[in-house]
């Protein structure tokens, strides 16, 4: 009970404190958001980033969010924040969002990135939030140079399949199927029907096998879930040619950063090539 009376007494007093005192204070909930916030905000008017910005086994500038404060995903760390503005996803962190939404602050709430040119506007609907437009120009700009310069078309290209932990295969219509696309592969799944992030069993997968094999590592590989992307049966019907390792970090998010993706499944496609 005494959290939700903290919780009343903030709501009480927030925005008073925020009206008196207007501050440049920036609030991200999501790993996606955090990422976004970490590139277009000056660090001084960031209030905190959720606390998985830090974990590189998931975030590609976990590094550089060190620098920076983190705040629990929860609607009484919000409004202790004090922010101007709160970003999250459309699927995580409902509650704290609706309590900044009834205390009258913006919330921007940013879906999943479906494919690469979701990307550029989701940049501009963070830059544009916290007031660093011409920052998110700039970073657009660049992006869709670099996707034009790297983009492959190749409707029959090679296979590729993305492996994940407890055998999971990534969809038709995802951020991953759609670098594959760009990178000059077809994806596995959408050639042998497995459906939706169905998981395949490794007998199906080497009686079946695809061009290339991506192990699409997500953690350490302690767990029982991950130790399955080391199998030694998948490491001997997958020579290193036909097998790569992307970490799910790099697509996990729409960034600028999941372009570098597309450089390494080049490369596994020309190592390909050569061997015909």
């Amino acid at each position: 009970m005494w959290r939700w009376f903290f919780l009343i007494v903030l709501l009480c007093s927030g925005p008073t404190a925020a009206l008196a005192e207007p501050r440049h204070r920036i609030a991200s909930l999501n790993l996606c958001t955090d990422q976004l916030v970490l590139m277009l905000a000056k660090p001084e008017n960031i209030a905190g980033l959720s606390p998985m910005v830090r974990d590189c086994q998931n975030s590609v500038l976990c590094e550089q969010a060190r620098a920076v404060p983190t705040l629990r995903v929860s609607a009484e760390a919000v409004v202790a924040s004090n922010p101007d503005i709160v970003l999250g996803g459309t699927y995580t962190a409902r509650v704290a969002m609706q309590v900044a939404r009834s205390l009258g602050l913006p919330v921007v709430a940013l879906r999943p990135a479906d494919k690469l040119e979701d990307i550029p506007a989701q940049i501009m609907s963070v830059a544009e939030a916290i007031g660093e437009p011409e920052r998110g120009r700039e970073l657009v700009a660049s992006f869709r140079q670099r996707l034009a310069e790297q983009t492959v078309t190749a409707a029959d290209g090679p296979v590729a399949a993305i492996y994940a932990a407890n055998g999971f295969v990534t969809q038709p219509g995802s951020l991953p199927d759609d670098v594959l696309r760009h990178a000059g592969f077809q994806n596995y799944t959408a050639r042998k029907s497995v459906g939706h992030m169905a998981k395949l069993p490794l007998e199906t997968l080497i009686a079946h096998p695809p061009d290339l094999l991506i192990l699409d590592r997500s953690g350490r590989g302690y767990s029982i879930a991950q130790s399955m992307l080391d199998n030694p049966v998948l490491q001997n019907a997958f020579p290193q040619a036909h097998r790569a390792d992307i970490p799910a970090r790099l697509w996990l998010c729409g960034l600028p950063q999941t372009l570098d993706v597309i450089s390494r499944l080049k490369a596994s496609k020309a190592a390909l090539e050569a061997l015909k």
